[in-house]
């Protein structure tokens, strides 16, 4: 009918304007290790500043609004309950709190 197409035709624009708002998140995410190239070996025993700011691509003394803009982008990437790893994200989790101040730890 009319109205299952109307709906199919707008379910696809959606979609199309979803996947451009994907693509420019990958596009605009930060270098790793902040001065190119990827950090060797995994995380440590207790997560320095640097360790934070690697793991979001942001300076160590980064304003609250860059950090909370990096962090929204690279959880989204990987949201546990779509297929990513809680691990990384305890850790994404951990180095916003972490160059937020608010580290209890």
């Amino acid at each position: 009918s009319l109205n299952r197409c109307r709906k199919s035709h707008y379910v696809l624009q959606a979609m199309k304007h979803t996947e451009l708002q994907v693509k420019q998140v990958f596009q605009n995410l930060p270098k790793p290790g902040l001065g190119g190239g990827y950090c060797r070996g995994g995380f440590e025993p207790k997560m320095t500043k640097l360790e934070a700011a690697l793991i979001l691509g942001v300076s160590p003394t980064a304003n609250k609004e860059k950090i909370r803009d990096a962090h929204g982008r690279i959880i989204l990437l990987n949201q546990p309950d779509k297929g990513g790893s809680p691990y990384i994200a305890a850790k994404i989790n951990e180095a916003k709190d972490l160059l937020e101040g608010q580290d209890k730890k």
